[in-house]
């Protein structure tokens, strides 16, 4: 294929996405709606985890190793889930603290530490170098690959490709130089969103997923029948079909626990992963969809990896195409040059997405970390004043530039040098374990206080040594060094073997490598930490990290400074680097929330508050990062970082009016609880009041009644002493039976009142229970037959004898029968069931007596046993009798250590069941 239209093609295409990212950029910046703001833009442009070594690696790594490649995809799969915990904290962390990076985050950690930043961003450069360069390698043997006549694919394929591809790759170096420096170094700011490189990038991702799929599509049902196909022919090669399983690649436990931890962690401390997930996030709940939306990318574009794997090595049986460019080769051998071109345009959109957002993060770290630490130490910052700070802002801008420049370059000579040497994939693990070297840091930073600047620099700084020397110095040699380095060790000692540090042998590279410098990394960072006190200012920032949650806006967190700042030297250092419009909107901003800092205009020139002096330092921290902020802030305007024992003082009073604070809500809380409990207390007095009256009602009612008619009947007797005689006897015969009735209620109360008080005693003999309950039947025979109900009576012979009070059980059960004939349908067809049988629960008789009734609601099968229930409900109904029988009849059913209940529905009868204990 002709190189000016390949070139056409991948110029257009980048001029494409740059529209892309300038019209979103315009939309940004007018009123409308962002592009980017939402969460399928933000998962998708966390795909740039997916690079060239996703699109060409993954299938030359599965072609030899089989399913290890799944691992690299696997570790990011398993943390999604954790997401909301770990990620979520350390975006309001960055946005609270305007952090740009991941330097950024651990030198604001650990005291804003400049030395510690720049060890991170060295780290950083050093670590992702090698991982850049493979980007241009893929690049650039893509389009060597592309370019060249079929017939001598194989050739360009494979190392004869080497010469050519290097040229390819200084012209593509250049190229993405340009891009980046266009696509998102234009301004100072760098927490200010670059949504237009998150839509191309997000774009991107679209692209390359499509193209590999079409790849994938194409090799396994064009070439092949499907993946049965494919996978069969494969599993009939020896040579492959060791590759179906993780034993016969010798793939060990050890090696897949390694790059789990190494993808983890690179998922999460990429530069280029910090970027986007981090600083370009624009609302934390887009999380929710990116923990799932991620995972599933990961799956969908990883889907065709095996069948391009076994394809390319069935047929490329001479085995002479570099199993890295299976993906472009394949369509160009079967004669499908657009096919080829749209896989390269896709493996272009992995690589250049990748360097674009890697390169503007390092040169954000370099310029911060690196160059500004420097600049805002000369002396000329006092004395220049305005001037110096515009001129500060613009040298932050220009060496961002520069230092985008600076990268690609290293890159590219990492490449030139040994870089296309290597397998795609062998070089981006290398990289992975770089930045896994901030794992120790990060993770105590953000949930240990512990931690101190000396113990994380010495950390990072062993383990990169162990890291360059285990992983980075081996693929120098033959280029660089002699073989005798790795068989004999550095300086010919034994122990200094890059693959057997200190005589450990039997681990894979990796595994080996990320052992050592982990050892040493966390070794050195628990225990110097333990062993040093944390500064004043460490102790602020790691209550921020750690508790960062309890705070919520820039606004908010300790202010850390003292002494008189002028108010026009901190003006003017924001205008320096925000603007005049910037500027202004900030210091707004803040008098608007703290009126009471306003500068006392009598004082010339007028001082700053503290507080703004912290607000300016995180407004500063946003362009030129923590470290660099504060030393400016402090060099600048003439003020000083609190001491120790000024801190000591604030954090004792503020524990002291904490603690204060803290007593008084519990004593609020507490007089609350005896505020509710009185109050319910009091409640509970008034109802009982309440029925006390009804239930005085009730009774003075049921005495009035037989009064009312034993007093009226002896007048009537007193004024007609010649009444008749059968008159006569009927009147003395109703007063007597009134008499009796007045003497029922009486004792009735007083049985009551005996029960409640503790002073009923029972007089126990054993019962036999059909006896007593025959008795009970007789005494209210006279009741059933006069309103024609047919009683049915089951009592099963054997029944063990009943120990209790003869005459309480009989009134319990005539009380129950009489309810019961009141109860019964009053039409002739009124029916009870009367029954016994041994009880639920072991070593107890069950007596139940049935009607035929209306029945009882649900809601009153409690109320119904307490003697105020008919006396409250009486208004609507004058209920027949006292309301005290199914008192009673509970309080001698529980002194005989039994318990009662009712069984009905509305319409449906009743069944009165109680349970009496027997004591063999």
């Amino acid at each position: 294929m002709s190189k000016l239209l390949v070139i056409g093609f991948s110029l257009g295409y980048l001029a494409l996405l740059f529209g892309v990212a300038y019209a979103a950029e315009r939309r940004a910046g007018s009123a409308r709606r962002s592009l980017v703001s939402n969460p399928y833009v933000y998962a998708l442009s966390m795909a740039v985890y997916c690079t060239a070594w996703t699109y060409y690696g993954s299938v030359g790594r599965a072609a030899h190793f089989g399913l290890e490649f799944v691992v690299i995809y696997l570790g990011p799969t398993l943390l999604a889930p954790a997401w909301w915990l770990v990620l979520r904290k350390i975006i309001r962390i960055c946005r609270l603290q305007r952090l740009t990076s991941i330097a950024d985050f651990i030198s604001a950690r650990y005291g804003k530490s400049a030395s510690l930043g720049a060890l991170v961003t060295v780290v950083s450069v050093l670590g992702i170098i090698p991982y850049i360069s493979l980007q241009i390698k893929a690049i650039a043997a893509s389009f060597d690959i592309l370019t060249r006549e079929t017939a001598t694919l194989a050739d360009a394929a494979g190392g004869g490709a080497a010469a050519a591809a290097a040229g390819s790759a200084l012209y593509t170096t250049v190229a993405l130089a340009f891009f980046t420096i266009i696509f998102g170094v234009r301004s100072i700011e760098a927490t200010e969103r670059h949504e237009g490189m998150v839509l191309a990038v997000a774009l991107e991702s679209l692209v390359k997923l499509v193209a590999f799929l079409a790849a994938g599509l194409f090799v396994t049902y064009y070439l092949f029948d499907g993946f049965a196909d494919v996978f069969a022919k494969a599993s009939a090669v020896p040579e492959l079909q060791r590759l179906f399983t993780l034993h016969g690649t010798g793939t060990g436990a050890g090696q897949w626990l390694t790059l789990l931890l190494l993808s983890m962690a690179a998922i999460l401390l990429l530069p280029r992963q910090f970027q986007v997930s981090v600083v370009e996030n624009v609302n934390e709940d887009h999380l929710r969809k990116a923990m799932w939306l991620f995972p599933l990318y990961l799956i969908v574009i990883n889907l065709f990896v095996l069948p391009l794997a076994f394809g390319g090595r069935l047929l490329d049986g001479g085995g002479r195409l570099d199993a890295d460019t299976f993906v472009l080769a394949l369509p160009l051998q079967a004669g499908q040059p657009w096919l080829a071109l749209l896989i390269y345009l896709g493996g272009l959109s992995a690589a250049s997405s990748m360097i674009i957002v890697e390169t503007i993060a390092l040169s954000v770290m370099m310029s911060n970390h690196l160059l500004m630490p420097l600049l805002v130490r000369i002396p000329a910052a006092r004395a220049e004043g305005p001037r110096w700070f515009a001129y500060l802002g613009q040298m932050a801008l220009q060496s961002r530039r520069l230092a985008v420049v600076l990268v690609l370059l290293l890159a590219y000579g990492y490449y030139a040098a040994v870089g296309h040497l290597l397998p795609l994939v062998n070089i981006g693990l290398v990289s992975f374990a770089a930045v896994a070297q901030f794992v120790p840091v990060v993770l105590g930073g953000l949930y240990w206080k512990g931690g101190t600047r000396q113990g994380a620099t010495a950390g990072i700084l062993a383990g990169f040594i162990i890291w360059f020397f285990t992983l980075v110095l081996p693929t120098m040699v033959g280029p660089v060094l002699p073989d005798s380095v790795l068989t004999q060790g550095l300086f010919g000692l034994s122990g200094l073997r890059p693959f057997a540090l200190f005589g450990l042998e039997g681990l894979d590279y990796l595994s080996h490598g990320l052992f050592w410098s982990w050892f040493f990394n966390v070794g050195l960072y628990v225990g110097i930490s333990l062993a040093r006190r944390p500064s004043a200012l460490e102790q602020r920032q790691a209550d921020v990290f750690v508790d960062v949650f309890r705070y919520r806006t820039v606004f908010e967190g300790p202010a850390g400074w003292q002494g008189a700042a002028p108010l026009p030297d901190v003006r003017a250092l924001l205008v320096g680097f925000l603007g005049k419009k910037r500027a202004s909107q900030a210091l707004n901003a803040f008098a608007n929330r703290f009126p009471e800092a306003h500068p006392d205009q009598d004082v010339a020139p007028p001082a700053a508050d503290p507080r703004l002096l912290a607000y300016a330092e995180k407004l500063l921290a946003g362009s030129i990062g923590p470290a660099s902020a504060r030393l400016l802030l402090a060099s600048a305007v003439g003020v000083e970082d609190i001491s120790f024992d000024n801190v000591v003082g604030i954090l004792r009073e503020s524990q002291q009016v904490l603690e204060a604070n803290r007593q008084l809500q519990k004593q609020s809380r507490q007089l609350q609880r005896l505020t509710d409990q009185l109050q319910g207390a009091y409640d509970q007095l008034q109802e009982l009041d309440q029925r006390k009256d009804e239930f005085l009602y009730t009774v003075t009612h049921e005495l009035r009644t037989p009064l009312t008619s034993i007093r009226a009947l002896s007048e009537i007797l007193a004024d007609n002493p010649d009444m008749d005689e059968e008159e006569r006897h009927r009147f003395l015969g109703t007063i007597i039976k009134e008499s009796e009735r007045l003497s029922r209620l009486i004792a009735l109360v007083l049985d009551l009142e005996k029960y409640e008080s503790g002073q009923a005693t029972l007089d126990t003999e054993l019962l036999d229970v059909a006896e007593i309950l025959n008795d009970a039947i007789e005494s209210v025979g006279q009741l059933l037959r006069d309103k024609h109900i047919q009683l049915d009576v089951v009592v099963p012979p054997g029944l063990p004898p009943l120990p209790g009070d003869r005459d309480r059980l009989m009134q319990v059960l005539v009380n129950l029968l009489s309810n019961a004939i009141k109860s019964c349908r009053s039409d002739g067809a009124g029916r009870i069931g009367v029954g016994a049988a041994a009880g639920a629960t072991a070593n107890t008789i069950r007596i139940s007596i049935q009607d035929n009734g209306k029945g009882i609601d649900p809601a009153y099968h409690q109320l119904i046993f307490d003697k105020f229930f008919q006396a409250k409900n009486q208004t609507t109904r004058k209920p027949e009798g006292s309301g005290l029988g199914l008192a009673i009849t509970r309080k001698i059913v529980e002194l005989h250590a039994g318990r009662i209940w009712v069984e009905s529905q509305p319409e449906q009868g009743a069944v009165f069941s109680f349970e009496l204990p027997i004591f063999n």
